[in-house]
C-alpha cells in the first residue's frame, strides 16, 4: 500500500469509527462477496449488480455502510484543512450551497459552516445505520416500509460530502496522491446509485457540471 493510501486509510484520521458486519451474518457474507468484485477488478457497473438470489435491501444496506465508513476516511483525510475559517459555508461552488435540516435543534434549512454540517452528517447518518428498526441485523427481520426513503436522503447528503471535497479540497487530494482512491470510491458510489435509482438525476449535476464524471 502507498504511503498517500496509507494516510486515507490511518485510523487516527477516521472521522467516525467504522460500523463493522458480524462474521457469520448475511450481511457479513454480502460485504464479503461485494468486496471480493471490487478485489478482483470487475467493471464497478458490473460490481454494484444485485447478485442472483440476493435480496436488494440487504445488498443495498451493505453498501450504504460500506459507502458511510469509505466516505468518512475521504473527509477524515482533509479534514484538518476544511475549517470555519476556510469554508464558512457548506457549499459546493458558488452555485450550490447545502443547508442543514433536522428533526431536533434545525427545524428548517440552516446555512451552516462545512466542518459543522459534516459533524451533524455523519452523526445523524450513525444514528442511521445502528438503528435495528431501519437497518435490521438478524437474519430474516424485514425492513421497514420507510428503508428506502431513509436510505435516499442518507446517500443524497453523503453524495454532498464528496461535491466538496472535490470542488473545495481536491488540491490536498491530490498533493496526498490520493485522487485515484477518491475518484473510484466516487465511481463506486456513483454506478450504485444509478443503478437502484437511489439519487435523483437533479442532485447528481454539482459533479457532471464540474466535469468529475464517472
Amino acid at each position: 500500500m502507498s504511503h498517500a493510501l496509507k494516510q486515507v486509510f490511518n485510523k487516527d484520521k477516521t472521522f467516525r469509527p467504522k460500523r463493522k458486519f458480524e462474521p457469520g451474518t448475511q450481511r457479513f457474507e454480502l460485504h464479503k462477496k461485494a468486496q471480493a468484485s471490487l478485489n478482483a477488478g470487475l467493471d464497478l457497473k458490473v460490481a454494484v449488480q444485485l447478485p442472483p438470489g440476493e435480496e436488494q435491501n440487504d445488498w443495498v444496506a451493505v453498501h450504504v455502510v460500506d459507502f458511510f465508513n469509505r466516505i468518512n476516511l475521504i473527509y477524515g483525510t482533509i479534514s484538518d484543512y476544511c475549517t470555519e475559517q476556510s469554508c464558512p459555508v457548506m457549499s459546493g461552488g458558488p452555485k450550490y450551497e447545502y443547508r442543514w435540516q433536522d428533526e431536533h435543534k434545525y427545524r428548517k434549512p440552516t446555512a451552516l459552516s462545512a466542518p459543522q454540517y459534516m459533524n451533524l452528517l455523519m452523526d445523524w447518518i450513525e444514528v442511521q445505520i445502528n438503528n435495528e428498526d431501519i437497518f435490521p441485523t438478524n437474519v430474516g427481520t424485514p425492513f421497514p416500509k420507510n428503508f428506502l426513503p431513509v436510505v435516499k436522503k442518507i446517500l443524497s447528503r453523503l453524495f454532498r460530502v464528496f461535491v466538496h471535497v472535490y470542488i473545495h479540497h481536491f488540491d490536498r487530494i491530490t498533493q496526498m496522491g490520493s485522487e485515484a482512491h477518491v475518484n473510484t470510491c466516487y465511481k463506486h458510489f456513483y454506478y450504485f446509485v444509478k443503478e437502484f435509482n437511489l439519487i435523483d438525476t437533479k442532485e447528481l449535476e454539482p459533479l457532471v457540471s464540474s466535469q468529475v464524471g464517472p
